[in-house]
């Protein structure tokens, strides 16, 4: 057995191809020791397999010299010295570092020249020969997006004068710039063609530049009744343009609710709140929004709010929206806030508002008013700023960051005073993606009304699971208060997700002349289901010298079903 082990070895070795194969070396020499040093410069491949690797080898460095700027280099030839080594041996010349390039400033703008040259007079700027290629081709593209989709670029009459390279620049488009016609949306036939003009920035007579419209189609990833199903096509005609773009109908409706739970610190009984939240988007394919809120909480408050938004009204950048809220404590009093704003759309991420705010509130006591509740009346000018971006292909988290900052001027009037009062909110949060699984989500969410005098019922309102976790909904009354929420969330999946809760927050309530500071601690996660997003929070909060308590945590449940 090892004999013929032996044997087998032995034939491998004397009749195996890669005892035969030979490796042919090339040496690239130039006509003296420093054009040698600039062609060694260049790293060009030394081992080759046959002959025909060598000349190509040898062609690809003479193209690079010339791109170099040894625009006279010359081949003189290549010599087998013997079996397996080659010499090549060029003679490069005069290496040109820069080149002057004349243009006709009428079919090339000068701004684009200054783009790729410090150097750019009237009719002539000088380049750097080694950025030469890629200048010539940023050129040629950013005058193909000026109109002209299949202009040519081209260096003519080139030549040496007076120890300097020159060329004359070559550019063949046509006469007439080439502007958008006729768009055709496929796919989503009643898509709202207001967004094209005003969110999209895409319309008729437009100067046609394909990278750029690619850029705004891209923008339908940010709206939530609509999808870009492929990039967009062009149909070139003699006379005419005709984009095509593909989208499709997105679901953008969504339910809300939650349960949440927790023990009367007084009573030791376990008591339940929770809220319905209705959201219904582009229904009518004009792009409109209708939310409908409704909240039941364990202090006995009941919370009732509704918003309508109308977009790009009678097909203008300007849109509407209405808001209508009503607010009961208890038998303590009644709050009925209405607003109506005008909004405009900057772009796709950024918009401004405009409008008036009401307010009346009633007290209902039949007794001696001691908790500083009062009958008013107020009006407010408001104005307001939003910015808005999504994180698309993201079902746990669509919306990467939202910043809303709000003013409002006015003045509230009771039966025996009319006073001048202003109030400011911030609304904001962006989440910080580590990687694809880690991701730190930051919330700062806050109010402040100023004012000489203050009543109970126009105070501000917060905590529970949409401000600081761990305390129960709207129990806290201030007039100024501000909240930070953190969490650290890992995803395991695409669709389940797990975070920390730390939620720290400062509030001043005038009436009681009270400061605290609040701190709100737990954990929770997230499902995507077939149903919707199901979320799970458990936490615990306390004042700044209250001591850890669990019978002070709370659980809260809810589900986001979209359809």
């Amino acid at each position: 057995m090892q004999k013929t082990s032996f044997l087998l070895l032995i034939i491998y070795i004397l009749f195996s191809p890669k005892l035969y194969s030979q490796n042919l070396n090339l040496r690239v020499l130039g006509n003296n020791k420093f054009e040698t040093k600039a062609i060694d410069s260049l790293s060009y491949q030394k081992s080759h397999k046959n002959y025909a690797s060598i000349k190509a080898e040898v062609d690809s460095i003479q193209n690079l010299l010339y791109k170099t700027g040894y625009i006279e280099n010359d081949l003189k030839d290549i010599i087998k010295k013997n079996d397996s080594f080659f010499t090549a041996k060029f003679h490069l010349k005069k290496k040109y570092n820069s080149i002057y390039i004349y243009y006709n400033n009428s079919v090339v703008e000068t701004s684009i020249i200054k783009l790729v040259s410090d150097d750019v007079f009237d009719d002539y700027f000088i380049l750097p020969f080694s950025t030469l290629e890629n200048s010539l081709n940023f050129i040629n593209s950013k005058t193909s997006e000026t109109g002209n989709p299949f202009s040519k670029l081209k260096l003519s009459n080139i030549q040496i004068d007076k120890g300097n390279l020159k060329a004359d620049l070559i550019i063949d488009s046509q006469k007439q710039k080439r502007a958008i016609n006729r768009i055709i949306i496929k796919g989503y036939d009643k898509f709202p063609k207001s967004y094209l003009k005003h969110y999209l920035k895409i319309k008729q007579n437009q100067t046609f530049n394909l990278n750029k419209i690619k850029q705004k189609t891209n923008l339908l990833g940010n709206l939530k009744f609509a999808n870009q199903i492929k990039p967009p096509e062009v149909l070139f005609s003699k006379d005419s343009t005709t984009l095509y773009i593909y989208t499709e109908k997105a679901k953008s409706n969504s339910f809300d609710g939650f349960l949440g739970f927790g023990t009367n610190e007084d009573t030791n009984k376990l008591e339940f709140d929770g809220y319905l939240n209705l959201n219904l988007t582009n229904n009518l394919n004009f792009g409109e929004s209708f939310s409908l809120l409704y909240k039941s909480d364990e202090n006995d408050q009941k919370t009732f709010r509704t918003d309508l938004t109308l977009p790009y009204l009678f097909r203008s950048p300007i849109g509407l929206d209405l808001g209508l809220q009503i607010f009961k404590k208890d038998s303590s009093f009644t709050t009925i806030n209405q607003s109506a704003k005008l909004h405009y759309q900057i772009n796709s991420k950024h918009k401004v508002y405009g409008g008036i705010t009401s307010t009346t509130s009633n007290n209902l006591l039949s007794t001696n008013n001691l908790q500083g509740i009062t009958d008013y009346d107020s009006n407010f000018f408001s104005v307001s700023y939003q910015f808005l971006k999504l994180q698309a292909n993201n079902l746990l988290f669509p919306i990467k960051s939202r910043v809303l900052l709000e003013t409002n001027f006015g003045n509230r009037k009771t039966t025996n005073s009319n006073e001048k009062q202003s109030y400011y909110s911030i609304n904001a949060f962006k989440i910080f993606n580590l990687n694809n699984k880690n991701s730190f989500y930051l919330r700062m969410n806050g109010s402040n009304l100023n004012s000489n005098s203050y009543f109970q019922n126009e105070l501000f309102r917060f905590g529970g699971i949409n401000s600081i976790r761990g305390f129960e909904e709207n129990s806290l009354f201030a007039s100024l208060f501000g909240v930070l929420n953190t969490e650290y969330r890992y995803q395991l999946n695409n669709t389940i997700y797990i975070h920390t809760i730390t939620d720290l927050a400062y509030f001043e309530n005038k009436i009681a002349n009270k400061k605290e500071k609040l701190f709100g601690y737990g954990f929770g996660f997230g499902i995507l289901t077939k149903a919707g997003l199901f979320k799970f929070n458990y936490a615990n909060g306390k004042t700044e010298n209250q001591p850890f308590k669990f019978s002070n945590s709370k659980i809260h449940l809810s589900l986001i079903a979209g359809f």
